[in-house]
């Protein structure tokens, strides 16, 4: 990263409208998140939701994507996860239905069509969510309110509406963001979502940490620290640990192999043209963060048929088993679903995320990484790979290298997402009980890509906008 290029971009006027219409978006959903949707008794439901957060894994994880949205009770509770969801299934569509495959490689045209097609969809996928987390909710804020809850039509269509414009809002947002050319929308905001959870758990753990009633740490018998001494040494080891992964987790994401291309002389009266090598860097992982966020939201609607279905009869057993099923192991849950210890369903959860990523992972690069339009584009320029011959055997040369980095990139990205469950199957044979770091690992992932990817793009308009001050 050119960081003094960087500083020294923000003196353009275009790079800093652009970042300061960036962080004006960020402010503008940050704001969204604490609108209340429209009901006249927001504080029984927020009852009812702190009931969900404590029964699911799945309701924490809506309020992480959704940056407490599901804790306030917000208009923007159902998030972005209907434009992910419509994104998936537009492009296995897309992939599946020749017609649809030719339109999304007919340029920037058929781009469009396919995004304004992806977001027609996004709408329907939010009024189903908000009409099936609103029924989750009064079914949870009849069952722990002593005089119960009636909602009127009025108040269904108010809410539904209300949370179907803010799902919709985001997605728009998302889209200002990425045309500002500094990073992924969608990623951005999940990423502010996850961040803006932190200064509530510092807090917590600041308050756990200098919580001195169990005693204080003594220092070789020298002097004490007013600190909790177990929290102490193990917030310790969280920040080493962290350092740690975080490191591998850049020089992952960061890896790539550099292909060299040759582009022919050509001579045009008096003038050559060309002779000269250029590179072709190909990242490891090529997808970054979204095969997570895809795998995560995935393996999310489950838990939230299974939740559907308990509120309709809390007695049902395929409503339990799919709630069972689809929540990660955690350590709020771990007691509850595993009270015999670790179980084969334990490891069910895991190695389904961990096939999904692999899964996503090939699925997405091979849409951000047409191997045979880039053997085209290579061939229109007049270059090639020392070698191979331009045109089709290029493209089968660059298919055959995408594999191969795949499929490290893949395993990669898959064990990284795994770790926090590693670590609780550790935690779990020492102590009998995991530490939960199950949601906090797929955050830091999250947070860790998007920020690099994020910084990489900036760095690229940055270099592009003071190209004259080098020139000169």
């Amino acid at each position: 990263m050119h960081f003094k290029t960087i500083f020294k971009s923000l003196k353009n006027k275009d790079m800093l409208k652009r970042v300061f219409i960036v962080l004006g978006i960020l402010v503008a959903y940050r704001i969204l998140a604490h609108v209340p949707v429209p009901l006249g008794d927001a504080s029984t439901f927020k009852e009812a939701i702190g009931n969900l957060l404590e029964k699911s894994d799945f309701g924490s994880f809506i309020n992480l994507i959704s940056g407490g949205g599901l804790t306030s009770f917000s208009i923007i509770l159902v998030g972005i996860s209907p434009y992910i969801t419509a994104s998936i299934v537009v492009q296995l569509i897309t992939k599946a239905i020749p017609r649809l495959e030719e339109l999304s490689e007919d340029g920037e045209t058929g781009r469009r069509k396919i995004n304004q097609a992806t977001r027609l969809l996004s709408v329907p996928l939010a009024i189903i969510q908000s009409i099936s987390y609103m029924y989750i909710l009064y079914q949870s804020a009849s069952s722990n309110t002593v005089a119960g809850l009636d909602l009127t039509l009025h108040d269904w269509i108010l809410s539904v509406t209300a949370m179907v414009a803010g799902s919709t809002i985001l997605m728009w947002l998302g889209e200002l963001i990425t045309e500002q050319g500094i990073g992924n929308g969608i990623s951005t905001i999940i990423f502010a979502s996850i961040v803006s959870q932190l200064p509530t758990t510092l807090a917590a753990l600041t308050s756990s940490l200098f919580d001195t009633s169990a005693g204080s740490l003594n220092l070789f018998g020298w002097f004490e620290l007013p600190v909790n001494p177990t929290v102490f040494f193990i917030l310790l080891g969280f920040v080493a640990a962290m350092v740690f992964v975080i490191y591998w987790m850049i020089k992952i994401n960061e890896a790539q192999r550099i292909i060299t291309i040759n582009y022919a002389k050509r001579v045009h009266g008096n003038t050559s043209y060309g002779g000269i090598k250029g590179i072709l860097p190909i990242k490891l992982i090529t997808a970054g963060v979204i095969p997570v966020i895809f795998a995560t939201s995935f393996l999310s609607l489950p838990a939230l048929v299974g939740q559907i279905i308990r509120s309709i009869d809390a007695n049902n057993q395929l409503g339990a088993t799919l709630v069972n099923l689809f929540t990660a192991p955690s350590a709020s849950n771990f007691s509850t679903l595993y009270p015999d210890g670790i179980t084969a369903q334990w490891f069910l959860y895991p190695a389904l995320y961990f096939l999904l990523v692999v899964m996503f992972t090939y699925f997405y690069t091979s849409i951000v990484f047409n191997t045979k339009e880039m053997a085209d584009n290579l061939q229109k320029q007049g270059g090639f790979i020392e070698g191979v011959r331009p045109g089709m055997t290029t493209a089968k040369y660059l298919d055959k290298v995408v594999s191969h980095l795949n499929f490290f990139g893949a395993f990669a990205l898959g064990l990284i997402a795994m770790l926090p469950f590693i670590t609780d199957y550790v935690f779990i044979a020492i102590t009998g009980q995991p530490i939960g770091l199950s949601l906090s690992g797929t955050g830091l992932l999250i947070v860790v890509t998007v920020a690099l990817e994020n910084l990489r793009n900036i760095d690229s308009r940055a270099l592009m906008v003071t190209y004259d001050d080098f020139k000169a």
